[in-house]
């Protein structure tokens, strides 16, 4: 059995994005679970915010949304009112609007519809598959992890498979945004003011917003009402339609979220099979496939933490949150709470049941794409599990520069084949 241990990081300073280049700072993280569970944080870019670190506490958070707002904003950067107007999706919005929203799209996001897909999942898996593992030596991130979830986006939006790669590089520009790797416009390295309108103070933005206008007009012309984006553009049950900014957004939002979660939990997954070798094997014998996409889920933790603001005073482990306060809720080490998950620092596929963060579960804003994101993790390692004898790492990973997305983003590995 391999135990996995977290180098040690010091106390990381949690607002600075150099401080997750190694993967999240987990001893940090166990300290403040440990000693100061709601940490406050002065921050040289912005107003300070809380760290809240234990599950307990950030599930009840989660689903308090009176109390936790998500209308200033998901992430730990301040915003003007004007800025949070145009860049806003259904994400920074609270009940009852945010419910109205997710009402239309939630059918095209369901359990049974999801199911509906493992077909065009397993024939893309099989390609990509057949496709990469002919090198012996690659990036796994690059070759495996970054095509499948790409490759599904373009069909759920109806987008050319010859569009694809530019609209999976503008996305990473968009939720990477502090990492030189993905972007030229580096946040907190450059002045951005420029671009404060646009989603994620990107202009990677305005060449997607410019893109999904003409992905509409030319759906329009063909006649094709079909999917998630032709849902989100329907009047709700009262009438009322997004607007051009909203849709802008959310358009953004997809092509950027509903590429990363997959991609960076089938990336920590091959990680973890070059770690820890049992895990193949384990693949092999089939008893763990109902279990196993959650918890490589859990491990992998693509979204390190969420933020609100509270909207009243209230107490918490003996410190006073102020109305107006930011409060981040890291999944990152929710994730790692040992009073939750026995040995946190294994990858057990068959862990169940498994309540694990990285979804956000418990409160309004659960992830729509997690039965899609488990599908697909699911569908590729079983693809993959049947196709290798041995699993390698052959050289270092590299993780994102961001405390907002962690994961692998070079994963240089060696497959032998069966």
């Amino acid at each position: 059995m391999t135990v996995w241990t977290p180098q040690d990081d010091g106390f990381a300073d949690l607002s600075s994005h150099d401080a997750f280049t190694q993967g999240p700072p987990h001893n940090t993280f166990a300290r403040l679970r440990a000693k100061a569970p709601c940490h406050w944080t002065d921050w040289d870019g912005g107003r300070g915010f809380w760290s809240v670190t234990r599950h307990a506490d950030i599930a009840a958070l989660l689903r308090d949304y009176h109390a936790m707002s998500s209308a200033r904003g998901i992430r730990m950067e301040d915003q003007t009112e004007e800025e949070v107007l145009a860049r806003r999706t259904f994400q920074e919005t609270d009940p009852p609007e945010h419910t109205r929203v997710r009402k239309k799209l939630i059918k095209a996001f369901s359990r049974p519809v999801v199911a509906g897909f493992e077909a065009q999942i397993r024939a893309l898996c099989e390609d990509i598959l057949d496709r990469a593992l002919t090198a012996g030596t690659f990036d796994a991130t690059k070759e495996i992890a970054r095509e499948l979830p790409m490759r599904m986006l373009g069909r759920i939006l109806g987008v050319p498979e010859a569009d694809l790669p530019w609209l999976v590089e503008k996305g990473d520009a968009l939720i990477a945004n502090t990492d030189p790797d993905f972007t030229t416009h580096v946040l907190d390295k450059m002045q951005t003011d420029a671009f404060r309108l646009m989603p994620f103070n990107s202009p990677a933005g305005a060449e997607l917003y410019d893109y999904a206008r003409r992905l509409m007009a030319d759906k329009a012309a063909r006649g094709d009402t079909e999917g998630v984006l032709h849902l989100i553009l329907e009047p709700d049950e009262d009438g009322q339609t997004i607007s051009e900014t909203e849709f802008r957004n959310f358009f953004c939002l997809l092509v950027a979220a509903g590429n990363d979660t997959t991609r960076y939990s089938i990336a920590a997954g091959i990680q973890a099979l070059c770690h820890q070798p049992e895990l193949l094997g384990q693949l092999q014998d089939g008893a763990v496939w109902d279990s196993m996409a959650d918890e490589v889920i859990r491990w992998a933790t693509p979204a390190l933490y969420f933020r609100r603001t509270a909207t009243r005073d209230f107490e918490l482990h003996g410190q006073t949150i102020r109305a107006g306060d930011k409060v981040l809720l890291w999944f990152a080490s929710a994730n790692r709470d040992p009073e939750v998950f026995d040995e946190p620092f294994r990858v057990d596929l068959a862990r169940s049941p498994n309540r694990h963060m990285s979804f956000g579960q418990g409160g309004p804003h659960v992830c729509l794409g997690m039965h899609l994101a488990r599908l697909e993790v699911r569908v590729l390692f079983e693809e993959l599990s049947q196709r290798i004898k041995a699993i390698a790492a052959a050289g270092p990973h590299r993780f994102l520069r961001s405390n907002f997305v962690g994961g692998i983003k070079a994963l240089p590995v060696t497959m032998d084949l069966a």
